[in-house]
Order: structure tokens, then C-alpha cells, then sequence
């Protein structure tokens, strides 16, 4: 039996994985938010955005906590296309329950549907990528935790749809993205705690790309995109804002054209 060590770098990537989640959440529900007061393509626009800025928290979270993983008597490495089908999943269920809650108007059925939907989907996200790992040995799961982490993940989940349907100033947001960035580590550490690994000594080289070969740079482009996004969200006028700067301008417009006409 191997030893497992959840937290190589020490408390680093616990913290810095939390922290992913966190902006994560905090940007998915302010596009959420966006998407709720716009409609058309606009609405389309935030909700993508927001989808996309809850999977990439979620997946970037799960693959920071995974820099900290290791077993003692083997090497681990990681299977690219895996690794990529996981960020795939992530993306799409969290857009489709994005989106269920989004054009719904049964909220109460399009919440739990899509938390549901959502929520298992992030569970599969998570295996998919412990499925990705490989190692000199077997990998075995506790069922008992297995079903715990799904039963998190779909409560994590609900929760965020929740939050984007009814929470909408910043002091709230900010509130529930730390619930969420901390349900959605809990989700992740207890399904690696559900984890027991056999090792087989092996001298035979692992197929696959280490962490600082393929995880590491695409964790980085994953959290640069969420801050850069963050960016263009808190620089990007809120409706209430558009419809003020519509206001003003109109008396203006007005004046200029009775002036207009006078001169005429």
C-alpha cells in the first residue's frame, strides 16, 4: 500500500486551489447575474460566460490540488487527452445547467434539474480526471466516500444556481463564492480521500506528461483567463448603468433637435 500525500507543497496548493474556486464562483455569478437582466444575444453571451467561468474555477481548482498529489514508491503522470476530456465535461454541464436556469421559467424544476445536472457532472469531471492519472500500481476506491463527494458536488451545485438566481449584490456574491470555493474543495478532497493506492514497483517509464509538463501551464492559462475576464466583467457597464447613460443622453437629443428646428 502507498503512501498518499495530499499536500506535497504543503498548505500551497490547498490554498491556492481554494482560491480558483473562489474567483471562479464569484465571476460565474456576476455574469449570472448580467445574463438575468439582459436578453436576446446579450443574454446568451453572459450565460456562456459564466459557465465557462464556473468550469474553468472548478476544473483549474481540482488540477492545482492534484500538483500537491503524491504516492510514495512511484512516479505519477498524466494523460493529455483524459486530462482534456475532463475540462470538456466540466465546460459542457456546467453550460447546460447555466443555461436551464437561465431561460427557465419553472425556476424551482430548472434549479434542481440543472443542480442535479450540474453536480454530477462535476463529480465526473473529478474521476475522469483521477482517471487520467497513472502510476506504478492499482488505484482502488471507498464506494461509501465516492457517493459522499457526488452528494456534495450536486449540493455545491444546486447551491451556485441557487445563489445566481437570488443573490445579486457584490457584499453577497463575495459571501457565496466563499461557500461555494469551499464546498467545491470539500467535494474534491473527500473524493481523494476515497482513494487507496497499491503500488507495484515498476522500473518499466509511465506513458503520460507530469504535472509541471501539462497541468501546470494549463492551470496557468486557466486562471489567466479567469482574471482577465474578471476584468472585462468589473469594466463592463451593468444594465441599470446602460439604462441611466440612455436616460441622459435623451434630453440632449432633444434639445439639440429642437434647436434644429428653430434654426430651420
Amino acid at each position: 500500500m502507498g503512501h498518499l500525500d495530499h499536500a506535497a507543497f504543503g498548505w500551497l496548493t490547498p490554498v491556492l486551489s481554494y482560491v480558483m474556486a473562489c474567483i471562479g464562483a464569484a465571476l460565474g455569478l456576476r455574469c449570472t447575474v448580467r445574463a438575468l437582466g439582459a436578453t436576446g444575444r446579450s443574454r446568451r453571451n453572459w450565460l456562456i460566460t459564466a459557465a465557462s467561468a464556473i468550469a474553468t474555477g472548478i476544473w483549474t481548482m481540482h488540477f492545482v490540488a492534484m500538483l500537491g498529489f503524491g504516492v510514495s514508491g512511484t512516479d505519477i503522470r498524466y494523460d493529455v487527452p483524459l486530462t482534456v476530456l475532463s475540462l470538456l465535461v466540466a465546460m459542457i454541464v456546467v453550460c447546460a445547467g447555466v443555461f436551464a436556469v437561465g431561460h427557465s421559467r419553472e425556476r424551482t424544476r430548472a434549479l434542481l434539474i440543472g443542480g442535479l445536472t450540474t453536480g454530477l457532472g462535476v463529480a465526473s469531471m473529478h474521476y475522469l480526471g483521477m482517471a487520467a492519472v497513472r502510476l506504478h500500481g492499482d488505484v482502488t476506491y471507498d464506494p461509501v466516500r465516492v457517493a459522499l463527494s457526488v452528494l456534495i458536488a450536486v449540493v455545491a451545485a444546486t447551491a451556485a444556481l441557487w445563489a445566481a438566481l437570488n443573490i445579486k449584490s457584490p457584499i453577497a456574491v463575495t459571501l457565496a463564492s466563499l461557500v461555494m470555493g469551499a464546498a467545491v474543495s470539500s467535494m474534491h478532497y473527500t473524493g481523494m480521500f476515497a482513494v487507496s493506492v497499491h503500488v507495484t514497483p515498476s522500473g518499466d517509464a509511465l506513458p503520460g506528461a507530469t504535472a509541471m509538463q501539462f497541468i501546470f501551464p494549463l492551470a496557468v492559462g486557466l486562471g489567466s483567463y479567469l482574471f482577465l475576464t474578471s476584468a472585462f466583467v468589473a469594466l463592463s457597464p451593468t444594465t441599470g448603468e446602460r439604462e441611466a447613460s440612455a436616460s441622459a443622453q435623451q434630453p440632449v437629443e432633444s434639445r439639440t433637435g429642437r434647436q434644429q428646428a428653430r434654426t430651420v
